[in-house]
């Protein structure tokens, strides 16, 4: 599978980037927080946390050791899971006239990418659409380097503390989409095994299965060769397509989540499980932080912004939600089966990794794949289609909608998909 990582030709791009943040790994790498805060030169830094976790023995012990080395800490909890932009318009006017020299984030993603968002609007305030990816936003990209930024992931599933990705929800569009861009990126992330004990399992399964997608996502994008030549190096996406490194880290997070997933959510004290879910969430957002991902991903995201009642287990915020690794997760079940002819070599690897038998047989493997998937939601006792998730036949053209909106994920595919295709795999999850 390495021929199409060495093609070469006046017509193609055969230059790929990878930024990857200072990582610093360990069980208690947490208390180290104040330390780092300090070499980075932070003096009166914004602590971004959600409410609830602001309420637990962690953040005291996150807060205190920043304080212990004499750095000043304002705290924000204004963290809507699932980010949505009038969130974090509301959050950044708070901040807008402060002192603030850096950024913590503690949590999941949904605060890593908050804060992310804030650091930038901060360091370069503008309109939050100048930021949003095109074609909902402008995609414009900050001048320079943002204010330094650490991330303490709460979560083994987004990766958000290893990309240069944020993403949030335009409710005017009823959509989810992104801000990326290369200062995106956190200037460190410490990953602390340790602070996923107290995940409630539904928060351990739905994270975990936001790892699976990354990984299989971007081991099976279009090789970062085949896009077009660039006139300038600054035009190449930050999501360039597949290359042989995010496909080294894939392969192991895939690995990983397929062994330790569902022993993570049946035991939180499970310390093997937890520090190979957390590593494989890492290594899984390196890969597709510059990899990139596809179509799960494009059609989760509508059916993120468009829920309306239903939400699930230890997600009871009194709002309707379906976290990220579930609007990935059952749209990838129908979606892989679509793809899996268009790119077989490849997800026969993958299968081999899921350790999932079949004969070599093209639609068998595409069966085979798609039923994985159902089953392993099945075990994590999670909806296996969109009608359990209280949408009808009657949402099928506005889902299709937001889906081909998502074009920067979209481009990435394996295949080019039409209209009509997505509203079959749209039929199907039904």
């Amino acid at each position: 599978m390495i021929a199409p990582y060495v093609s070469k030709t006046e017509l193609n791009d055969a230059v790929f980037t990878i930024n990857i943040p200072q990582m610093k790994f360990g069980i208690g790498a947490t208390k180290e927080v104040g330390y780092d805060a300090k070499r980075l030169g932070m003096k009166k830094v914004l602590l971004v946390v959600g409410n609830k976790l602001r309420e637990t023995r962690l953040f005291e012990e996150v807060k205190g050791e920043i304080e212990g080395e004499g750095i000043k800490v304002e705290v924000l909890d204004k963290v809507h899971i699932e980010p949505e932009d009038d969130v974090i318009i509301e959050a950044y006017r708070e901040i807008k006239g402060k002192e603030i020299d850096g950024f913590i984030a503690l949590g999941g993603g949904s605060t890593i990418d908050t804060a992310k968002i804030l650091n930038l609007l901060h360091t370069y305030p503008s309109d939050i659409y100048d930021y949003i990816n095109k074609p909902i936003g402008r995609g414009l990209v900050p001048p320079g380097p943002l204010k330094p930024l650490i991330a303490i992931p709460t979560t083994a599933g987004t990766g958000s503390e290893s990309t240069s990705v944020a993403v949030l929800d335009v409710k005017r569009n009823k959509v989810k989409t992104g801000i990326s861009n290369p200062y995106m990126r956190p200037t460190l992330a410490i990953v602390d095994p340790q602070n996923t004990f107290t995940l409630p399992p539904m928060v351990t399964a739905s994270s975990g299965l936001d790892v699976l997608n990354h990984a299989i996502e971007s081991f099976t994008t279009k090789p970062y060769t085949s896009r077009p030549k660039y006139k300038d190096p600054s035009e190449r996406p930050v999501y360039a397509g597949s290359t042989p490194i995010a496909d080294v880290f894939a392969s192991e997070a895939i690995r990983w989540v397929h062994r330790y997933l569902r022993r993570a959510v049946a035991n939180p004290y499970d310390i093997e499980a937890r520090y190979f879910m957390m590593l494989g969430a890492s290594i899984a957002g390196i890969g597709f932080g510059h990899a990139g991902v596809h179509l799960p991903h494009a059609m989760a995201y509508p059916i993120a912004g468009m829920i309306r009642r239903w939400y699930p287990k230890d997600y009871e915020f009194g709002y309707g939600i379906v976290p990220h690794g579930i609007s990935t997760a059952i749209p990838a079940a129908y979606a892989f089966k679509h793809l899996v002819p268009y790119l077989h070599e490849k997800f026969a690897i993958v299968s081999e990794l899921l350790e999932i038998d079949y004969s070599g047989d093209i639609k068998e493997l595409s069966e085979e794949i798609s039923e994985y998937y159902l089953k392993l939601l099945e075990d994590l006792s999670l909806p296996t289609n969109l009608k359990e998730l209280d949408f009808t036949v009657n949402d099928i053209d506005s889902l299709v909608d937001g889906t081909l909106a998502q074009q920067r994920l979209l481009s990435l595919c394996p295949k080019n998909i039409s209209r009509e295709e997505l509203m079959k795999i749209f039929s199907e999850a039904l």
